[in-house]
Order: structure tokens, then C-alpha cells, then sequence
């Protein structure tokens, strides 16, 4: 059995969560295009390494960000969404 580490529920069945895609910066609603909106909402980089991505825990419906390698599916670390700005707000 897989488990994944919920910021809130602690180690579940990975069974229990969906995965919602990489982490991506939202372009600005003021100045983007049909196209960048495309791209935003339709493409991902499906980059092999370290990818952040948005999961939740479905039953009780809780968003958080995980620290994923692509290669070898090993989930390095999960994060709050606070834990998660704070590190964006560093510069990692």
C-alpha cells in the first residue's frame, strides 16, 4: 500500500487523493489573451524531476501542494498552502 502524507490527516491511502496537475503561475485576467489562457488551462511543462503539484484529499476535500519527483513517483514533501507561499515568497 502507497501512502501519501496529508498536511492535515497525516499518512493516508494514496488511494484517497486526486492529483489536479503541476503547480502554474495563473496569468494576469487584466492582460492576458485567449492564448495564454489556453496554455495556462490545457498545458503543462510534463517535466521529468521535481514537479509541485496540487492534490486533494477527497474525503474531507482538503487542497495541498506536494513536492513530486515524475521519474520515480516518490513524494519528497506536502505543504500547506501557507508553507507553500512562504517558500514561493523565498525564492525556491
Amino acid at each position: 500500500m502507497k501512502l501519501l502524507r496529508c498536511p492535515l490527516n497525516g499518512p493516508r491511502n494514496i488511494s484517497e487523493f486526486v492529483c489536479w496537475g503541476e503547480v502554474a503561475d495563473q496569468p494576469d485576467p487584466a492582460t492576458a489573451d485567449d492564448l495564454a489562457w489556453t496554455d495556462y488551462l490545457y498545458f503543462s511543462n510534463n517535466t521529468a524531476g521535481v514537479v509541485f503539484e496540487w492534490w486533494c484529499h477527497t474525503p474531507t476535500s482538503y487542497w495541498f501542494i506536494a513536492e513530486r519527483h515524475t521519474v520515480s513517483d516518490d513524494v519528497i514533501r506536502t505543504y500547506t498552502m501557507d508553507e507553500f507561499r512562504a517558500i514561493r515568497r523565498d525564492g525556491r
